[in-house]
């Protein structure tokens, strides 16, 4: 996380108070992986306990084809000085997919035969003058298009679930990338797709 600390040692610069801002709405200098963001999201689904991510399932030897599971390692639990800020937290990613108002709820809060806790984003890939109004993404290139972005973890009361999705160009978090979000959960929890990610043609 970027910091006054940080910009001093590594910028050799002042930190100034709307970078606080920036960094809150993960712009400025905030950066993170989809990895980095599906940890987190996970974290918060369990309240600071977590495991260390990894890819690695098992081994197997290619003598006797004896497989050899990889056990995962538990990382530094996160600490809050009031617990009841995890509640607050989830609450609001809840109320992102099934409050009316809920900026997912529209593309994937309806007929959920579970709860989810979500949050959608938006990484911005090219800058506007501080007067110019944002174009319609229609009118916009390709590859000048932000990045839709939405987390997740699912049942909220009994968390199987983390998830990131990062969908390079695609424009609304909630309108793109939740759909993707929800069909993949639909097939870990259910087994099947209930809903069918709306297909888009972003070019």
């Amino acid at each position: 996380m970027p910091s006054r600390g940080w910009k001093r040692g590594v910028r050799h610069q002042a930190w100034f108070p709307g970078e606080t801002l920036n960094t809150v709405i993960g712009q400025g200098f905030m950066t993170a992986t989809p990895l980095q963001l599906a940890q987190m999201t996970a974290l918060i689904a369990q309240r600071g306990e977590g495991r260390r991510p990894h890819v690695l399932m098992a081994s197997e030897n290619p003598v006797n084809g004896n497989l050899q599971s990889v056990s995962t390692q538990a990382s530094a639990p996160v600490r809050l000085n009031n617990e009841r800020n995890w509640n607050i937290v989830i609450e609001g990613m809840e109320d992102v997919v099934h409050a009316p108002r809920g900026t997912a709820h529209h593309y994937i809060g309806k007929d959920l035969p579970y709860r989810i806790a979500g949050k959608s984003g938006t990484a911005q890939v090219a800058g506007l003058a501080q007067d110019e109004a944002a174009p319609e993404l229609e009118d916009v290139e390709r590859l000048l298009r932000d990045h839709a972005l939405f987390v997740a973890f699912a049942p909220s009361d009994d968390p199987r679930i983390a998830i990131a999705v990062l969908v390079e160009h695609g424009g609304g978090g909630s309108s793109t990338a939740s759909p993707v979000a929800r069909a993949v959960m639909d097939t870990y929890l259910l087994g099947t797709r209930v809903v069918q990610a709306e297909e888009r043609v972003l070019w």
